[in-house]
């Protein structure tokens, strides 16, 4: 329904696509753009869980449906699981499914959430577990022979038309009709073999079956998840293409940790301008995230990368049920709620305000330049993500931003702290000023995150805690402050104060000043919330993997499930078998804290342990073991350890045999490259062993190793010298790299032999370079290379990440490996 000829025939249609690929209201020609989710819980494990749970499925999805809303997205899609609503030859099937979609559609329609049909997913309705046997047409043919063999194209044609002419009982429309479908994706992900010109007429008859149904909005076809086809695509008759974007990879199994700002640096589409047709076509992304990821200052960055590379639709995948979400198990590389990932579900927020704000097609310069772009910030540094105009002020994390114009605020948004609000908790929560002058406020819960979320999942493991807490609250905000009053709208009560702050537990509540209104009735009563799951004392605790001896050190923790006048101990025990008990001093919120002295810090292993004393029951971690940890028959010695090095010891960065599974490796040759753990020249010693089986070909790996010389920072400025206990098969040159928190890249050149030995460089000799974005971003046309804009000079405090890579350059026959068995500072 491209140009103008599709605009006159389709007025009832909320957009079109113009004859230049730009999606317009059909209302004003105005430009469009959406931002949302996909979302599952209709279909496959996200059904089966739920019924696993006991769950209404109904209720589950108001509340997320609700969060949604809440979270300021308009855009919805998932690949609809067609071998759950199908039979062999394409028949649409009246079942649960259908009908839990269709509610599903309603409640959307009811938020103003506009949705995208995506109507075949080929997968089969397993993952996490087994597939189960279903009789749809793509259990039938598969991925691959759906979109070649004639009989399940035929399947596919009777299903499209089946299912754009259901009518949704909900609703009383067909899809066809509905005002609240705006577009449609013709299926997810499909991956071409077959002809170029198979592959046009394939597309060319399931769109002309879509619109033989009177669909008159527009099509889109994936261009992305077969790039070499993609002249047959934009040959076919469609109104635009899909793209994706996993920026940091998948299912890492565990968390991504460093500066990821660069992955999301930009979004190319390296045939936009070999394409002529391309050109007149929209874009979309079905699906994009920040896989495996916890930090809160992705989504506002990749927002603006698709805008600047002309992206009007824009949905994440895929957002967690939040009656699953406390145990991830739905796709555990994905993480995002509003209850579970609080900071992760506001910079989602702020990016959605991103995405309909900026202007298409405008350029912001690269990282870090890029982290400043109209009202909207990004830091690694502060892991935050924040929004600040006139009327809204939004982050995703403790701030010390003031508000542009703290007297023409309209809505608030965050977790933590900012100069208009202070909050001692963790859950999100959200003032909207209401006509009258008064705020409504909306205060989620406390969450706890006690496990990585990215690790293996099962729904016995709960990766985070839900707590319902009053925390300290305090406003100040014109018109409200210490003398405003908070009355919950449960109950019509005011809220204690304390001195100028409030004690205020999650809920709904309305802020007025003295002489503004305090009535309740019309306010939305609307809360959605996991119930408690903090039955117990609950310690958080990492501890700091070395420290420098003779130097006192801090130990932190989160501690949750007692209440502030309950203590809490450390009983710590050093390498000379001396012991030490000191009390942890509470801080703000869940924060306790002690204070190593230096007379205990020397050099070896230190073991501690806390123990809470609650209710006449000690609790003793790590372990949570109840009962006297001295009692002669307690079993219960678990204990946290942290190395202790001399003053002037190495620092080690890397060391094969620890940090492996941790390391993201790029080989773009699996089937003649490898990677593998080999023995070392020291006894009980492994090296990573990178092996190329040709010329041409690049292997390189980095590791994060931030956590390890953190408890050793005061001590990095005194390092001279990067040392490298390597070997190669043949006389080997590779590159090794620090890269720092600003993604800028020190490297130099060094020659490794056939016999392991100490390669050592000067960090002086380092220079600038280049870094591979790794884990390599996916689609695998996007850019593998960044060079950081800034000039900052080398500086050994701020390093974070190990580089290494060689190229089988010079060595046309054989293979040629690099072993490197460990890494450090001296």
């Amino acid at each position: 329904m491209a140009g103008s000829k599709g605009y006159s025939q389709s007025k009832k249609n909320l957009v079109y696509v113009d004859k230049a690929g730009i999606i317009r209201y059909t209302s004003n020609k105005k430009e469009a753009a959406f931002f949302g989710v996909n979302y599952t819980v209709p279909f496959a494990y996200g059904y089966r869980s739920h019924k696993a749970l006991g769950k209404d499925l109904e209720k589950a999805i108001d509340a997320d449906v609700y969060h949604m809303s809440r979270l300021g997205l308009d855009a919805f899609r998932v690949h609809i699981w067609d071998v759950e609503i199908s039979d062999s030859l394409g028949n649409l099937l009246d079942n649960e499914h259908l009908r839990l979609f269709d509610y599903l559609l309603q409640k959307l329609k009811e938020r103003n959430i506009k949705i995208l049909l995506t109507p075949i997913a080929f997968w089969g309705n397993g993952y996490p577990e087994q597939d189960e046997k279903t009789n749809g047409f793509s259990s039938v043919y598969g991925k691959q022979n759906a979109v070649v063999l004639e009989a399940a194209i035929k399947a596919q044609e009777n299903y499209l038309q089946q299912l754009f002419t259901h009518i949704n009982p909900y609703t009383k429309l067909a899809y066809k009709d509905d005002p609240g479908i705006i577009a449609a994706e013709i299926n997810n992900e499909p991956h071409h073999t077959d002809s170029r010109e198979r592959t046009t007429e394939y597309i060319n008859r399931l769109a002309k079956v879509i619109k033989s149904t009177g669909w008159g909005k527009p099509i889109f076809y994936n261009i992305s998840e077969s790039p070499a086809y993609a002249g047959a695509v934009t040959k076919a008759s469609v109104d635009g293409h899909s793209f994706q974007w996993y920026p940091t990879g998948l299912v890492a199994g565990h968390e991504q940790k460093g500066n990821f700002l660069p992955n999301v640096d930009q979004y190319l589409i390296p045939f936009a301008d070999s394409l002529p047709a391309f050109a007149h076509r929209a874009k979309m992304v079905y699906e994009f995230d920040a896989a495996d990821i916890l930090q809160s200052n992705m989504y506002p960055a990749m927002a603006r990368s698709f805008r600047t590379a002309g992206f009007q639709w824009a949905t994440q995948f895929a957002y967690d049920p939040m009656a699953t979400a406390y145990a991830n198990t739905e796709y555990q590389t994905h993480f995002l709620n509003l209850a579970y990932t609080p900071s992760k579900a506001i910079s989602l927020l702020i990016a959605s305000k991103a995405f309909h704000m900026l202007p298409r097609k405008k350029n912001y310069g690269s990282y870090p330049a890029d982290t400043l772009f109209g009202p909207f910030r990004v830091s690694y540094g502060n892991q935050l993500s924040e929004m600040n105009t006139d009327g809204e002020f939004y982050y995703s994390n403790t701030t010390n931003t003031k508000p542009v114009s703290p007297e023409k605020l309209q809505h608030i948004a965050g977790v933590g702290s900012s100069p208009v609000i202070h909050y001692e908790g963790t859950g999100a929560y959200f003032l909207d000023k209401l006509e009258n002058g008064s705020w409504r406020l909306e205060l989620m819960p406390d969450a706890l995150t006690v496990k990585d979320p990215f690790e293996k999942a099962s729904p016995q493991k709960e990766v985070v805690k839900i707590n319902w807490k009053q925390n300290r609250m305090e406003f100040n905000l014109p018109g409200l402050n210490g003398n405003c009053d908070v009355v919950d709208i449960n109950t019509n009560q005011l809220v204690k104060k304390e001195g100028s702050s409030f004690l205020i537990s999650p809920g709904v509540y309305i802020l007025s000043d003295k002489e503004g209104s305090h009535s309740v009735d019309a306010i939305s009563k609307e809360f959605f919330a996991p119930v408690q799951s903090v039955t117990t004392p609950l310690i958080i605790h990492k501890p700091t993997e070395e420290v420098t001896a003779g130097k006192e050190y801090t130990i932190t923790a989160t501690i949750a499930g007692i209440a502030d006048d309950i203590k809490a101990s450390l009983e710590l025990r050093n390498a000379a078998n001396q012991w030490k008990t000191i009390e942890c001093k509470k801080g703000e919120g869940y924060n306790y804290s002690a204070v190593i002295p230096s007379e205990m810090v020397i050099p070896g292993i230190l073991n501690y342990r806390i123990m809470v004393h609650d209710t006449g029951i000690i609790y003793t971690f790590p372990g949570n073991t109840m009962g006297d940890p001295y009692a002669w028959d307690n079993l219960a010695n678990e204990t946290w350890q942290t190395f202790v090095s001399p003053a002037n010891a190495p620092l080690l960065l890397y060391n094969a045999m620890a940090d492996r599974q941790r390391t993201n490796v790029y080989n773009n040759d699996w089937k003649n490259n490898n990677v593998a753990l080999v023995p070392g020249a020291e006894p009980r010693q492994l090296a990573l062993q990178t092996t190329l089986g040709g010329s041409n070909q690049l292997m390189a790996w980095q590791y994060y190793f931030g956590d390890k010389i953190f408890g050793r920072k005061d001590d990095l400025s005194s390092f001279t010298k990067l040392v490298i206990r390597a070997r190669s098969s043949r006389d080997l040159s590779f590159t090794v790299s620090l890269i720092n928190t600003h993604a800028q890249s020190f490297s130099t050149n060094v020659k490794a032999g056939n016999e392991f030995r100490e390669i050592v460089v000067p960090l002086n000799n380092l220079q600038p370079g280049s870094i591979l974005l790794l884990p390599r971003p996916y689609p695998g046309f996007q850019p593998l290379w960044f060079h950081s804009s800034s000039a900052k000079p080398f500086d050994n405090k701020n390093l974070e990440k190990l580089e290494i890579r060689f190229s089988g350059d010079g060595f046309p026959t054989g293979n040629v490996s690099l072993e490197i068995e460990s890494v450090w500072l001296q």
